[in-house]
């Protein structure tokens, strides 16, 4: 169980942030255990055929699917770009790669062999292994990925303006509880425990596609995150057009149909169109229309529009079903 200590003025230093790298190095769970991300399985298939650094890369986890709190560092900037967190990993010092990978695999009977060797060696492997998974498995698709995480946030930020903060942490899962400025988060596992304040450091909270529960770092000496498991992961993969009600497609037409029924929950044109099957200049053709005619209402957030049916658009899909 980790306790965060949000006292006074630091409830307005909680900030949301999107991590390349926090992305990369949770994402090596599921190539260790698919059976546990069966929503990730159509990507999987397309990993299984890339010449990759495998050794090294499970190296990085365990069977608790823990990853070294090096390779998770607290995001410097709301939409952090991958190289910049490598210079910051690469950086690492030689003791603290070491003790970080000794934490991860702390109930092995031996180091995995990917690991042996000097720190130093060990740190340039997997920094390569990480960057040639990165272009093989995750940069064809990082902008529809990042469409997911950005749209979480915005959920999440218009319910904290709605119904405050503690519903929010209340609605990331049963498992974190804000009471009394004191955040709450029980871990799947009983290996992690301590308590600390974010006093002058605020917490950052990273949402994840990679993630089946919230985490944090193993080590109190780490600043103040927490990964949680983002919203709309069913949506990530699928291609499928969304059935609206007949009346609604008889009015409006197919594509916009679709698309109304498709945003009771943010996601950007490009998302959009990958799930629609259509191109995005003819998407945003159809959003600018049907905000203009207060179906959706609409958001930035960092290079992306978000957009989110509207109250109107809600009582619009209501009627016709």
């Amino acid at each position: 169980m980790v306790r965060y200590e949000l006292t006074g003025a630091d409830l307005s230093e909680v900030r949301f942030a999107i991590s390349p790298l926090n992305e990369l190095t949770l994402s090596l769970r599921a190539l260790r255990d698919p059976g546990r991300f069966p929503l990730h399985l159509p990507w999987l298939r397309a990993v299984e055929a890339a010449d990759l650094d495998r050794e090294a890369l499970l190296a990085l986890t365990n069977q608790r699917l823990w990853t070294p709190d090096f390779l998770n560092p607290r995001p410097r900037d709301p939409l952090a770009r991958l190289e910049e967190e490598l210079e910051v990993v690469a950086a690492t010092p030689p003791p603290r790669v070491r003790a970080d990978l000794d934490a991860v695999h702390f109930d092995a009977v031996g180091r995995p062999a990917a690991l042996d060797g000097l720190p130093q060696a060990v740190l340039r492997r997997v920094l390569a292994a990480l960057r040639d998974y990165w272009e093989a498995c995750f940069e064809p698709h990082w902008q529809r990925m990042r469409a997911v995480l950005e749209a979480d946030i915005v959920h999440r930020g218009r319910t904290i303006v709605h119904s405050g903060m503690a519903t929010m942490f209340a609605d990331i899962s049963p498992r974190v509880v804000l009471a009394d400025d004191l955040l709450t988060i029980r871990l799947v596992t009983s290996k992690v425990d301590y308590r600390r304040t974010t006093a002058g450091i605020g917490l950052t909270l990273v949402p994840t596609l990679f993630s089946l529960n919230p985490s944090t770092p193993i080590s109190a000496d780490e600043p103040p995150v927490m990964f949680y498991p983002a919203r709309g992961l069913g949506t990530l993969w699928t291609t499928d057009r969304p059935r609206a009600p007949h009346a609604l497609r008889d009015l409006i037409g197919e594509t916009r149909s679709g698309l109304l029924t498709m945003l009771e929950a943010p996601a950007s044109s490009t998302e959009l169109a990958v799930r629609l099957g259509v191109t995005a200049a003819a998407v945003n053709q159809h959003l600018r229309a049907m905000r203009a005619a207060g179906l959706l209402t609409s958001a930035r957030h960092g290079r992306s529009v978000l957009y989110l049916r509207s109250d109107l658009g809600d009582r619009f899909i209501d009627a016709a079903r």
